[in-house]
């Protein structure tokens, strides 16, 4: 199971002094993001130059590329903001393989109209349902014709909120490009300690078959986010459920601080390792 982390977190821009400061940081892959060439996270076109550099950077500092993030609000209230994410999406599709990667993540969406990280009520509507339906079909067509997976995650926020959802979704598609991304931090957002491995390892037995990558973000107990390993999640039991799913992919962090990537990265190997051995 191969350590990562969001390539964002970092300060430096460009490919290179980004993926340099990720290998000094003690990890081995990186999920990108356009943000870190100074560009805008789903820009509207990708230039041939910004492939050729994260590839080249890939290849020089031996940093895998984990995945591309490509979210945009897929059940945005307005079709033309839904038209324009899927448009800038299809470009990051089409340029993932040359930037080293078969996986670009999404975002479910959420009816807010500014954030696409926020919850609303029509969430829940068959409407919502609906329009991600509608959309995740455009955009599993444009990931068929490139050859690569999109990765799904279950959000509270989103329509997508749990792992029920994420299957139920897998099922109405029917498509083996769409993939999961699993945040056991993104299952809930108050629980106890035994009520948080139960929910993990229920999440882990629904969707294994169709992780490709796996999340790695804690809460505290009061429900703010931190950096995994500051919090009440159990990382080890994560792992180890993983595992039994046959889960062998990359673990990537995010929701920290640059300064704590170093101490993050070298808890999670601790888990990894100490994982495998029992």
């Amino acid at each position: 199971m191969q350590i990562g982390i969001f390539a964002k977190t970092f300060a430096a821009t460009g490919a290179e002094p980004v993926l340099q400061a990720a290998r000094a940081a003690g990890f081995g892959a990186a999920q990108f993001n356009f943000a870190c060439l100074g560009l805008p996270s789903m820009p509207d076109d990708v230039p041939l130059s910004a492939v050729k550099d994260v590839a080249v950077a890939s290849a020089s500092t031996g940093i895998a590329i984990a995945a591309i993030s490509g979210t945009y609000n897929m059940i945005h209230p307005d079709p033309a903001e839904r038209s324009k994410g899927l448009r800038r999406l299809a470009r990051i599709i089409e340029s993932a393989p040359a930037m080293g990667t078969t996986l670009v993540t999404l975002c479910t969406g959420t009816r807010d109209a500014l954030d696409q990280w926020r919850a609303h009520p029509d969430n829940i509507t068959s409407a919502a349902w609906d329009d991600l339906t509608a959309e995740m079909a455009k955009v599993l067509e444009a990931a068929e014709r490139a050859g690569v997976d999109v990765g799904v995650e279950p959000e509270l926020a989103n329509v997508v909120s749990s792992a029920a959802l994420a299957r139920k979704l897998i099922g109405v598609m029917g498509s083996k490009r769409l993939r999961i991304v699993l945040d056991p931090a993104n299952l809930f957002e108050r629980a106890s300690v035994d009520e948080a491995r139960s929910l993990v390892a229920s999440a882990v037995d629904l969707l294994g078959d169709r992780i490709a990558m796996a999340h790695a973000k804690d809460r505290r107990a009061d429900g703010t986010v931190c950096a995994a390993g500051a919090g009440m999640i159990d990382f080890a039991h994560f792992v180890r459920c993983l595992g039994r799913a046959g889960f062998d992919g990359p673990l990537v962090t995010h929701g920290l601080s640059e300064a704590e990537a170093p101490t993050v990265a070298e808890y999670l190997k601790r888990v990894v390792e100490e994982s495998a051995a029992s």
